[in-house]
């Protein structure tokens, strides 16, 4: 068996993801380990998914990074490869808008507790001048998750229907996962830091963490390396390159919810900045504080357990598999995009699939189940009682 997670975050190395080992040097079983891609090119001959990309690394080593099937079935054929970009969609929220909303806080530029109506002034009526800035973190501002937004083209007019959307609950008694919440969000870090969304993710995060191929609004050069998403008459056929989410495509393809494109390794080094406690390549890119306020549970007596952005593993949590730790947490994107990170098994996984190519009907298979078995998978594999 494997042996019992215990309470507290294991207080592992800053390590620094090298190129890839064995899983035998991390006490992983190749045999077991490999179930992995059983399960994804099954996926791909039932059609959940033309292709994915599959990293996981275990202490600050990477065992497994493989493409599988295809980026791209029309309009031309491509095969799916290692350095393939995707569109991340709802991992925007802990990759880029949480950690810098906890990044101004370090800064003390504003405080978890505040307001949102100290920043965005027109978001005071009707209950809403009690919505912090932890609320919209942690989802639970009342807000609904969703909304039509996108017949409006530009921010102004995006954000002024967002003001009068009424709240469905009152601040803090439940969790309603949010996209307005988040779009609002980014809209409040850039006011408070006076610049874009983008360009903050790239100062603050990508280029300190060395992460070359995350971005917002990709160059057209690149279009040969993105995975596509939506055949969608209506913005000119398969999307390739512009964001798939419709609100975030309204705002620009700059967002706190969504449009952030990356390839996995780049997500790699993010989420090894987390297990090593915010620190990487001896930078300190968050405070510890930050890191634990992210991925500890803030919804304690609610309906779901959330951390600041990130998802927790809990009764509801299909997607995380029934075998990571209580420490682990995660996120999941729209188009197919996961990762999953366990500090007590020193654990990353990073599934990145183009599950709404060419249409989302693909939707229809139960990718969060597919999730759960790679995880499952990946922590069977761990060798008994040989655990960090």
């Amino acid at each position: 068996m494997l042996e019992e997670p215990e309470g507290k975050l294991s207080r592992l190395p800053a390590f620094e993801l090298k190129e890839p080992v064995t899983p035998e040097e991390v006490n992983i079983d190749p045999a077991r380990l490999n179930r992995v891609n059983t399960i994804i090119e099954g996926q791909i001959v039932k059609g959940a998914f033309p292709g994915a990309v599959l990293l996981i690394a275990r202490q600050g080593k990477i065992i497994k990074h493989e493409s599988y099937g295809m980026a791209m079935e029309t309009p031309n054929s491509r095969e799916m490869t290692l350095s393939t970009i995707f569109d991340l969609a709802s991992l925007t929220k802990v990759l880029v808008t949480t950690p810098l909303a906890l990044m101004l806080s370090e800064r003390g530029l504003w405080e978890l507790c505040d307001p949102v109506q100290e920043f965005l002034p027109q978001f005071r009526e009707n209950g809403r001048a009690e919505v912090t800035i932890g609320h919209l973190l942690t989802h639970t501002s009342g807000l609904p998750a969703w909304a039509n937004l996108f017949q409006e083209q530009g921010k102004d007019q995006v954000l002024e229907q967002i003001y009068e959307i009424p709240l469905l609950y009152r601040p803090g008694e439940r969790v309603i996962y949010s996209d307005l919440g988040f779009i609002l969000l980014g809209e409040a870090i850039e006011r408070v830091a006076s610049k874009p969304l983008d360009q903050l993710a790239q100062e603050w995060l990508f280029e300190p963490l060395g992460m070359e191929s995350a971005m917002f609004n990709p160059p057209s050069y690149l279009r040969s390396r993105i995975a596509p998403t939506e055949d969608d008459p209506g913005r000119g056929g398969v999307l390739i390159g512009q964001v798939h989410d419709e609100n975030a495509w309204a705002l620009g393809g700059i967002a706190g919810h969504a449009g952030l494109f990356s390839t996995a390794d780049a997500l790699s080094i993010y989420a090894q900045m987390l297990l090593n406690r915010g620190i990487y390549q001896d930078k300190r890119i968050l405070s510890s504080r930050s890191v634990e306020l992210m991925t500890s549970l803030q919804t304690e007596g609610l309906n779901k357990q959330r951390g600041l952005g990130w998802l927790l593993p809990g009764s509801k949590t299909v997607a995380a598999g029934a075998l990571m730790s209580p420490q682990s947490f995660g996120h999941t994107g729209f188009t197919g995009t996961s990762l999953w990170i366990d500090p007590y098994y020193g654990l990353i996984v990073i599934l990145l699939t183009n599950r709404i190519h060419p249409h989302r009907e693909r939707g229809a298979h139960k990718i969060n189940k597919i999730r759960a078995s790679i995880h499952n998978s990946v922590v069977e594999a761990i060798t008994p009682n040989k655990t960090p």
